[in-house]
């Protein structure tokens, strides 16, 4: 292909059939398609032009997608029938994949793609882009973690794990896929404890049995399956299909058996062995530091629905207790670990908060050299607390001043 103009020619001339279908259809009048047509060429001219930026073309996205919008409600307003969206989803389809063709090194760009994809539900489009951005970009933390998750949501446990692992291989240099890893099976936790306590099973279906669904299929060996194909697994209609002989002889192998399923109801698994164990080689890696735990533990914190999450934090504690004794840090986990899965409303949180009290002051008297960043720490964990309009009042009272008392300090610091 030779020029700019040339190339954007060809690129428009695509775009023809749909033209001729908001014509016919009335869907657009010809000032508009005319006005379409020449926006639509500005945006080929841009983005095919040798100084062309990411943004460009995520602007080209961004303008393509509202057209359809606007598509979409004239066609329910004037109850137009038969008008596809999918010509406007393959054209930004191939928007996206001429940007990362010409920006791989853009991960906002992927990311873009990877949420178009996952938005219209694009599944084997979504599998063989990530895959595709975790080769360009193997230490991105964000792009390991969307795929993980991504498997997770789906029910597959193993796939996301695989890329979890194989993610943290790469990225020893930041903490945050290690919490996220650590937040996805704490998720698993609470979904395998919600099914053994029989919420969100169906009448008449056994616990266990829901969470021998949720653990999925056996997988061999420790790799992690990429998707290398670029064709969807779709067949061609001249194609001669024969039946396999063997289809009915071949029985996949059952995962769980009468032994399996015993182990799986005593499994270190089910009592948060796998987040404690994710954060026992986190330790081992250079991010470690009070901060890095101090993620761990408050993503720990949220998961107060799940019967060892106070085992896991008060494991984290102790790793922090004995790392870093002095650091603010651990001294602000170690204040907040009382009140960690207590409701606000109930008899055991004005308590609780007594507990934290106490633990301040003992805190902020012998347990950190950082008074000034403890300080801070607790001021905005107590004005998370105060935004509950439901709190008590005394309850209130006291926070109030509280935090009062470590502004006043930390004004007169400043000072």
């Amino acid at each position: 292909m030779g020029s700019v103009a040339e190339k954007a020619r060809f690129y428009l001339e695509r775009a023809a059939p749909q033209l001729r279908e908001f014509e016919e259809k009335e869907i657009f009048n010809k000032d508009e398609i005319r006005s379409l047509v020449t926006k639509r060429s500005d945006f080929e001219h841009l983005v095919l032009s040798p100084g062309t930026k990411p943004s460009d073309f995520l602007s080209y996205v961004q303008w393509e997608r509202s057209m359809d919008r606007l598509r979409a409600k004239r066609c329910k307003r004037l109850k137009i029938r038969g008008s596809n969206p999918r010509p406007s989803e393959a054209r930004v389809f191939g928007i996206f994949e001429r940007a990362v063709m010409k920006h791989p090194g853009c991960i906002p760009l992927w990311i873009a793609y990877l949420d178009f994809a996952a938005e219209i539900k694009a599944t084997k489009r979504w599998r063989r882009v990530i895959t595709k951005a975790i080769r360009m970009h193997p230490r991105s933390a964000v792009l390991w973690t969307m795929a993980g998750r991504n498997a997770a949501v789906h029910g597959d446990m193993e796939r996301a794990r695989a890329y979890f692992l194989r993610g943290c291989r790469f990225c020893t240099g930041e903490v945050s896929l290690w919490v996220e890893y650590a937040r996805c099976e704490m998720e698993w936790l609470a979904r395998i404890e919600a099914k053994k306590s029989g919420k969100g099973v169906r009448r008449g279906v056994n616990p266990i049995e829901a969470i021998k669904a949720t653990e999925g299929t056996e997988i061999e060996g420790d790799h992690i399956a990429l998707d290398d194909s670029d064709e969807d697994d779709e067949v061609d209609s001249d194609e001669l299909i024969l039946p396999d002989p063997d289809a009915g002889e071949k029985k996949k192998k059952p995962v769980f058996d009468a032994e399996a399923t015993r182990k799986l109801e005593q499994s270190p698994a089910l009592s948060g062995a796998i987040p404690m164990a994710i954060f026992d080689i986190a330790k081992k890696q250079p991010f470690y530091a009070a901060a890095a735990c101090e993620a761990f533990f408050d993503m720990f914190a949220t998961f107060g629905h799940v019967s060892c999450q106070s085992k896991i934090t008060q494991h984290v504690l102790s790793a922090m207790e004995e790392s870093f004794p002095k650091s603010a840090c651990t001294a602000s986990c170690f204040v907040r670990q009382p009140l960690i899965g207590v409701d606000i409303n109930t008899p055991e949180f004005p308590k609780a908060l007594r507990e934290s009290l106490a633990r301040l002051r003992k805190a902020y008297a012998e347990q950190t050299e950082d008074k000034k960043a403890l300080a801070g720490k607790i001021v905005d964990w107590a004005s998370k607390i105060l935004e509950i309009v439901s709190l008590d009042p005394a309850i209130r009272t006291v926070l109030e001043a509280t935090k009062k008392g470590l502004e006043a300090e930390l004004g007169q610091e400043k000072a």
